[in-house]
């Protein structure tokens, strides 16, 4: 954890729509952008943003194309599809504890990349929860339609989180300039599988592959817990987790203290 940052603030903006909830980081990744942001909380600071998802939601990566969702059972099912600013590939966000951390420095993607797993690693271990990074990129299916080529949480890079060889948390970034925002998923329940509901199937895709291989690859806190974690504790360990790693350098906010950096933004 040794990133230059002179203070490093965390919030817990709660559970928004999938729209409210992107909306809030394009804003706050903006006001990094333009330095609104460390006008306000200072040079080399950092925040951490905790979330969640009402109703449920799908994320597309930045670049991924939409037909790989089938837009009407999400219409009918209630689930929001919404496109994040990030890379990667789609996420279900149900049952779910959900990051963003947005930062202006001059590290290297890979090193912020292991910094925040590495917090979220330390954070998890009073639950007896003991991840590992991936050592390595898993080579994803080449071909047609596959879990892989729909899902974040079927292809896992380095420095990522798993347990017992299956991925634990998914993640992406977006770098410009010096300015980096990095989303990150932990699945609670096993309901993040269920984004097999909501791909478009073509003929020479197979459903029931596709299921295998998400829950061959995938793994949420109930199924090594045996119960789901309540999304306040875990905000709980997270800034236990950044205090111990960062001492008197960490400042909790309320979401109200950044109502002037997302231009007053009236969902938060």
């Amino acid at each position: 954890m040794n990133a230059p940052f002179s203070k490093v603030y965390c919030v817990d903006t709660g559970s928004h729509t999938g729209e409210e909830n992107m909306e809030f980081d394009r804003r706050i990744l903006a006001a990094f952008l333009d330095g609104r942001f460390q006008l306000k909380f200072g040079q080399e600071s950092c925040l951490w943003r905790f979330y969640a998802w009402r109703p449920f939601a799908i994320t597309l990566g930045y670049n991924q194309a939409s037909s790989g969702i089938d837009a009407e059972k999400c219409r009918q099912a209630g689930v929001d599809v919404v496109r994040r600013p990030t890379g990667g590939r789609a996420v279900f966000h149900a049952d779910e504890f959900t990051y963003s951390f947005f930062s202006d420095s001059s590290e290297q993607n890979s090193e912020i990349y292991r910094m925040v797993h590495e917090m979220i690693r330390r954070a998890l271990e009073p639950l007896g929860i003991h991840a590992e990074f991936c050592r390595s990129t898993l080579q994803r299916s080449e071909g047609g339609q596959n879990a892989g080529s729909v899902s974040c949480f079927t292809a896992s890079a380095k420095y990522e989180l798993q347990v017992e060889g299956r991925k634990l948390v998914g993640s992406a970034q977006r770098k410009t300039r010096n300015v980096l925002l990095q989303h990150g998923s932990l699945p609670l329940s096993v309901r993040h599988k269920d984004l097999c509901r909501f791909i478009t199937f073509s003929e020479e895709s197979d459903p029931e592959s596709i299921s295998a291989e998400m829950e061959r690859k995938t793994i949420s806190l109930e199924e090594i817990l045996g119960y789901v974690p309540q999304y306040d504790v875990l905000t709980e360990l997270m800034r236990n987790a950044l205090k111990t790693l960062h001492g008197s350098k960490v400042e909790v906010l309320h979401p109200d203290q950044l109502s002037d950096i997302v231009e007053e933004c009236h969902h938060y």
